[in-house]
């Protein structure tokens, strides 16, 4: 003869104890950690700089009139421009093994942007542009954790065994 277990219970949850919710600290602090462990294994700042730069020049030309100092074609070369650098913090971002090439692309539309499209985004979106793709052009991944335990150089030779002396040249140590 076999017992089963009893039935399970399939009133609804009381109203006063909804369990645990998305927004409980738990979940928010897993959250937290999974976005930093992501954050770390790209150039997240340097997307962050070069984006703002290329959002400031592209919208400092959709300003009023009497606002901006050019008009027509160089208001036209700072919005592509500000597209460029839009699209170089995406690459950045979701591309990090291409940083060095973003980076590079970011400076010099950043540069190039002083002369084309309102002095720079009146030097704000110049300067953050710069900053950004300089920034990606030198990150590093972060390096692997070292590992505990036996590492992989050659140990020394036993002390039987004498090691020959190093030679420079003709003359010996």
């Amino acid at each position: 003869m076999t017992t089963d277990p009893p039935p399970e219970r399939l009133d609804p949850p009381h109203p006063a104890d909804p369990g645990p919710s998305p927004s409980s600290p738990p979940a928010r602090a897993g959250a937290r950690a999974a976005f930093r462990r992501w954050r770390r294994t790209r150039p997240f700042w340097a997307t962050v700089w070069t984006a703002l730069g290329g959002f400031v020049i592209f919208f400092l030309p959709m300003a009023p009139l009497g606002k901006i100092l050019q008009v027509g074609v160089g208001g036209i070369a700072g919005m592509a421009g500000g597209v460029v650098l839009m699209a170089m913090a995406l690459l950045m971002l979701l591309l990090p093994g291409q940083r060095h090439t973003a980076g590079v692309i970011a400076v010099i539309a950043g540069v190039a942007s002083f002369p084309l499209s309102n002095l720079g985004g009146l030097f704000i979106g110049m300067t953050l542009s710069v900053l950004g793709g300089s920034m990606a052009f030198s990150w590093l991944p972060e390096k692997p954790a070292k590992r505990s335990g036996r590492s992989l150089r050659r140990s020394r030779p036993a002390a039987g065994n004498p090691v020959p002396p190093a030679s420079l040249g003709g003359a010996s140590l």
